[in-house]
């Protein structure tokens, strides 16, 4: 059987070969040079391009990459939470409804400004009933609020103490919103058994359409001067 021919490189001529083609080269022609040098600096040019697209535009596109995802979980989040509300969508509308119900209720609990004095005449019967004798009934001065107007009503009956009591029941068993506050209860000297109670009786009422606009005109003139418009003299 005839033998392969033994293959010998002569590596002290490559690096010879090699070494001379990158000795006496033309800095200001690079076409011109030989294969090795000239394919080591396309290499060389190649990846200093890769790397300033990397550092200048491939960055930036990271950047925004993870910006995205970022977006992309808190999106998920919400997503999840709107499915949540969305799955108990008939629920809630009748919690609304519910909700709706029962401050309408509270509402007919206001007396409008035209039923004030049958409220008032209401919580005169209330003691009047306990067989209680008023020795002051005086309402004070209308207070209005944002929503609503309050009417203190000072208020001195004499009478047991059982009945006292059953007036105080009445009163919270009205139709109308109607508040004791400030109570004190005092005997009477010369009356053995008899009490003399000193309070302040608050009700409520809706606002009528001149009240409300007298709120808002008040409300807009309590705007801080900064929210004037620009050059406007003074």
């Amino acid at each position: 059987m005839a033998k392969s021919p033994k293959i010998e490189i002569d590596f002290k001529s490559l690096q010879d070969k090699l070494r001379a083609q990158f000795s006496g080269l033309d800095l200001n022609d690079p076409a011109q040079w030989p294969v090795v040098p000239r394919n080591l600096l396309f290499v060389l040019v190649c990846g200093v391009v890769i790397a300033v697209l990397w550092f200048t535009w491939l960055k930036s596109v990271d950047e925004e990459l993870v910006t995205e995802q970022s977006r992309e979980e808190t999106l998920r989040v919400e997503y999840r939470k709107k499915l949540v509300q969305a799955v108990n969508l008939d629920a809630l509308k009748k919690q609304l409804e519910q909700v709706q119900q029962y401050v309408s209720q509270l509402e007919k609990q206001l007396p409008s400004k035209a039923e004030m004095d049958a409220l008032l005449s209401d919580i005169n019967q209330a003691g009047l009933g306990r067989s209680l004798q008023f020795e002051l009934f005086r309402p004070g001065q209308v207070s209005v609020k944002e929503y609503y107007a309050e009417l203190p009503i000072t208020v001195r009956v004499t009478g047991g103490y059982h009945d006292i009591g059953l007036f105080a029941a009445d009163i919270a068993n009205l139709s109308r919103i109607v508040t004791l506050n400030n109570l004190s209860v005092s005997p009477l000297k010369d009356r053995e058994g008899m009490l003399t109670l000193d309070c302040v009786a608050k009700t409520f009422r809706y606002l009528d359409q001149e009240e409300i606009a007298m709120q808002q005109k008040a409300a807009a003139g309590k705007k801080p001067a900064g929210d004037a418009q620009p050059g406007a003299s003074k």
